[in-house]
């Protein structure tokens, strides 16, 4: 088949595109040491993962994992607010070189973005005071355990309930915090992010984690194609794991350790 010259040159300035493209997909990381800065979307209405304090500022688990990798970077880290609808097309679009926002990983999402190591669990589990010993399922029973009905929380709890359990379920979050929180109830089964807020606002209550229902970590989304940030983003989420900081922030945001995390 013939190609005239016209043909020859397009296609050659076709390749020289995507071969630019491909060398600027891999420019991030310098970037990012180059401005000194790096940008970082984060949640500022899902505490205890991210949300506004009183002073206004943005604090949460998601947030100080951002601090965390500005600082190993040594760059200057910049916030930026996003919703669960916009967190991905700000990563695509270069608002954001990281999404750090409760990101869980499925096989719709990584057809568009990558995935780091997790960084933090996202989990649904029984809470309970403190002073109250539960070590195993058989200790709930004789005892009266919150649940917002039709949850993920109840659905679990069902398939590992005692006999003698009193299941108190509720029609939404805040009823179910209620009822605990009032001492209706004397244990809850919710979500990391629902008792992290509860036990954030009633200290009072000496809630802590208890048993665990279901485990769904959060990993930190990175643009396609940017295999040098996302190594320098796993090397420092392997060195916070060995060191402790992992399961420290973990345990002051979500009352328990991060424990074994997936790569």
């Amino acid at each position: 088949m013939k190609i005239s010259k016209r043909q020859f040159a397009i296609g050659l300035a076709a390749l020289s595109l995507l071969g630019s493209t491909a060398v600027q997909a891999q420019t991030a990381l310098d970037d990012i040491m180059k401005s000194k800065t790096i940008k970082i979307a984060i949640p500022t209405d899902y505490p205890p993962y991210g949300f506004v304090g009183i002073d206004m500022a943005p604090q949460g688990l998601d947030v100080d994992m951002a601090k965390l990798i500005a600082a190993k970077l040594g760059v200057k880290v910049e916030l930026v607010p996003v919703t669960s609808a916009n967190r991905i097309p700000y990563l695509q679009t270069k608002k954001a070189d990281l999404v750090i926002s409760t990101l869980g990983k499925n096989a719709e999402r990584e057809k568009v973005i990558d995935f780091t190591a997790a960084y933090s669990p996202f989990f649904q589990a029984v809470f309970a005071a403190k002073s109250m010993n539960i070590k195993s399922w058989a200790d709930l029973a004789g005892k009266s355990v919150g649940v917002t009905r039709g949850a993920m929380e109840d659905q679990e709890l069902a398939k590992v309930a005692p006999t003698g359990v009193d299941v108190k379920r509720f029609e939404d979050n805040n009823a179910t915090i209620a009822a605990f929180v009032a001492g209706q109830t004397q244990l809850v089964a919710t979500s990391a992010s629902v008792a992290g807020n509860m036990m954030q606002k009633n200290p009072q209550l000496g809630a802590e984690y208890k048993l665990l229902l279901k485990d769904s970590p959060n990993y930190i989304g990175i643009a396609k194609g940017e295999d040098a940030l996302k190594a320098k983003v796993n090397g420092i989420i392997a060195d916070a794991k060995k060191s402790g900081d992992i399961d420290a922030m973990s345990k002051k945001w979500l009352g328990r350790p991060a424990g074994d995390l997936p790569l």
